[in-house]
């Protein structure tokens, strides 16, 4: 009896492991191009014996919390600024990985053509998160809107502006509402994920990021996933010539890739 219990507790076990090792592989990225991307990949994993689940976000404050929660195993929506800054506040034991591609944040608009047409005190969105938000500040300086203090770059804040001729009003809103306020602002500063399914057109961006941008997107994981043989094979698929080919005839320039 005691060996028929322990050879029916093995088999027990074995199933409990098979199950767990045939178990997708939960990837995590927000909506518009990202995803759209992921699932492309997804099926080319596939077809390689790799079962990959898609899971989207909405909001970029989601996805760390869902990998520190044990929901996701391994995301690729954010960039290493904005990490660090999830490290430093949330206290995340998350890691980059390998770089993925580059998504160009634009200045856009509904009410001019040309950020020279910006009046005195208009009013201008920029993403309320501090990596976003320092990335719409360095646009607007690159634009020669304002200035910000010596050597500030991916930690930029309201706070380090130091000069604004035309007394711009800069206001903070979520990322995913920056797109949908052209309406009652001058101009705003959207990330290209947001911007895509709220139609706007790259081309139409009065200024882009250049490829020379530190906020290229990354591939993150919790630590003690970073050695997943599973994620390292997923990344490689990621990574391959033949999702290169898919990014660039797809997305026609508004997503770059790193490799």
């Amino acid at each position: 009896m005691l060996i028929r219990a322990c050879l029916a507790l093995m088999v027990m076990l074995a199933a409990g492991a098979a199950g767990a090792a045939e178990a997708p592989l939960r990837v995590g990225s927000t909506v518009g191009p990202y995803a759209e991307i992921m699932d492309y990949v997804a099926a080319l994993a596939g077809k390689q014996g790799l079962e990959v689940k898609v899971v989207e976000f909405t909001d970029y404050a989601l996805p760390n919390e869902a990998m520190a929660n044990g929901d996701i195993d391994v995301s690729m929506f954010q960039t290493r600024p904005y990490l660090t800054n999830a490290i430093k506040s949330r206290g995340y034991d998350i890691v980059p990985l390998d770089p993925a591609i580059i998504v160009p944040m634009g200045i856009y608009s509904h009410k001019i053509t040309a950020l020279s047409d910006l009046k005195d005190g208009d009013t201008l969105a920029i993403p309320n998160d501090p990596s976003n938000g320092a990335r719409g500040l360095l646009l607007m300086q690159q634009a020669g809107l304002i200035k910000l203090k010596d050597g500030v770059t991916t930690t930029a804040s309201l706070v380090d502006i130091t000069a604004n001729p035309k007394h711009l009003k800069i206001r903070e809103l979520d990322a995913a509402q920056v797109p949908r306020s052209l309406d009652d602002m001058a101009a705003a500063a959207v990330n290209m994920s947001y911007a895509l399914p709220a139609g706007l057109d790259p081309r139409t961006a009065m200024i882009l990021e250049g490829t020379d941008t530190p906020f290229a997107l990354i591939w993150t994981a919790p630590r003690k996933h970073q050695d997943d043989p599973r994620i390292k094979k997923l990344i490689g698929i990621y990574r391959s010539p033949e999702v290169k080919a898919f990014i660039l005839s797809k997305f026609n320039g508004s997503v770059i890739p790193t490799w």
